[in-house]
């Protein structure tokens, strides 16, 4: 792993672990093994490194969900069954600290401008990747969909937070009910 890389799993972890305001500079880089002069030469400001450890994750989330949607896909699942598997690959997912600190930078995002732009593209990466999960169940409008599917699973991420539950009880049933909605009758 590149020192950039470390330098970004290591950001992530803090975040999770201990809030943004743990994100300083020598923080970072005893976290991440390298000197203060290497995390400063990849990222000159914080604002850069917060930015970059936000997409960073969610290009690597994309792409797990994305090989997981594809085997699911594949597998030939009925839309409504495709709910409990949702839910299997939330508990699968689901945890650790840079789950919370995506969560995190989000929120962050709401204050920081400078970080709001590739919140709103994460999000926005997010849907277009909702849209594709229903569109190959075979859910009409899927792209209009969508985004009610990302909110519900972001506010599902809150809740397990805040309850502890690893479980992810709930995630199968609320998906089952958005199917429903959009499903023609």
């Amino acid at each position: 792993m590149s020192a950039r890389d470390q330098i970004l799993q290591a950001a992530l972890r803090l975040i999770g672990e201990q809030g943004i305001g743990a994100v300083t500079n020598r923080a970072v880089a005893r976290a991440a093994g390298v000197s203060l002069g290497s995390l400063t030469y990849h990222f000159p400001n914080q604002e850069d490194l917060l930015r970059e450890a936000l997409h960073t994750f969610v290009d690597a989330e994309i792409a797990r969900i994305t090989a997981y949607v594809t085997s699911l896909a594949e597998s030939g699942i009925a839309p409504i069954e495709a709910a409990d598997q949702v839910e299997k690959a939330v508990v699968d997912f689901a945890y650790g600290p840079e789950q919370i600190a995506n969560l995190e930078l989000h929120l962050h995002s709401a204050r920081d401008p400078a970080l709001r732009a590739t919140s709103a593209r994460s999000v926005e990466a997010y849907d277009r990747l909702a849209a594709a999960i229903l569109d190959a169940l075979g859910i009409p409008d899927a792209e209009r969909h969508a985004p009610a599917i990302v909110a519900m699973l972001y506010g599902l991420a809150v809740r397990r937070l805040a309850t502890g539950d690893t479980a992810a009880t709930g995630t199968a049933d609320a998906f089952r009910l958005l199917l429903l909605g959009a499903l023609p009758r």
